[in-house]
């Protein structure tokens, strides 16, 4: 079992940054690859970014890549999300979830564990 916890969010005005973090309690959190979803208001939950259990691999969508940086502490039980020159497109509430698979899926279906999201507002 698996629980996670965002934190992070904010108003930021464009051009402007962000980071956040998701903790996870639990033994294995080691043993999971990560991925950081988003949802806007009346859109489905898009992939944003995933990292394997290692760290060693990092996947990217391509609307925030060269942006957006994940990153993930195993001795922290943390996983992050750097967000750099932020849009307002990029509004949406964040969610970070965890999956048994070896490398990130872009599938929300294939997360089992999920946070409670936290909220990313850019202002133009």
């Amino acid at each position: 079992q698996v629980q996670l916890v965002e934190s992070g969010g904010g108003l930021v005005q464009a051009g402007g940054s962000l980071k956040l973090s998701c903790v996870a309690s639990g033994r294995t959190f080691s043993t999971y690859a990560m991925g950081w979803f988003r949802q806007a208001p009346g859109k489905g939950r898009e992939f944003v970014a995933g990292i394997s259990w290692s760290g060693g691999s990092t996947y990217y969508a391509d609307s925030v890549k060269g942006r957006f940086t994940i990153s993930r502490d195993n001795a922290k039980k943390t996983v992050y999300l750097q967000m750099n020159s932020l849009k307002p497109e990029d509004t949406a509430i964040y969610y970070c979830a965890a999956t048994p698979r070896v490398v990130p899926a872009t599938t929300p279906s294939d997360y089992n564990y999920w946070g409670q999201g936290t909220q990313v507002t850019v202002s133009s």
